[in-house]
């Protein structure tokens, strides 16, 4: 590879694989809590995402490991002590602190 080529090659964020995962992984997470905590799940998959439902953060740090695979590394200091809400206010703060630990892995190079 020439010295062009490696400077233009930059890694670009899976922005959707990783929300993807995330997503899937929380909503895991949120039917078992809900099963645990007694309350009834909405029908439609928008719902569940708002519903009012508290996520752990020991157990979201634990989730995180399913992305692992997706971006080469582990995630670390992403997930709000304290917990969540609901499955958006985990992906709303979450998202962005996982996209700026890429880039700081990747960074682009002029």
């Amino acid at each position: 590879m020439s010295q062009i080529d490696e400077k233009t090659s930059v890694k670009t964020f899976p922005l959707q694989m990783v929300s993807d995962a995330l997503l899937a992984e929380l909503t895991v997470l949120a039917e078992g809590e809900a099963q645990i905590q007694g309350l009834s799940l909405p029908s439609q998959p928008a719902a569940l995402r708002t519903m009012h439902i508290r996520l752990d953060s020991l157990t979201v740090v634990a989730i995180t490991c399913a992305l692992d695979d997706i971006l080469g590394f582990e995630p670390k200091d992403i997930v709000r002590a304290g917990g969540y809400e609901s499955i958006d206010a985990a992906m709303n703060h979450m998202m962005p602190r996982i996209e700026a630990a890429w880039i700081k892995r990747h960074p682009v190079r002029a």
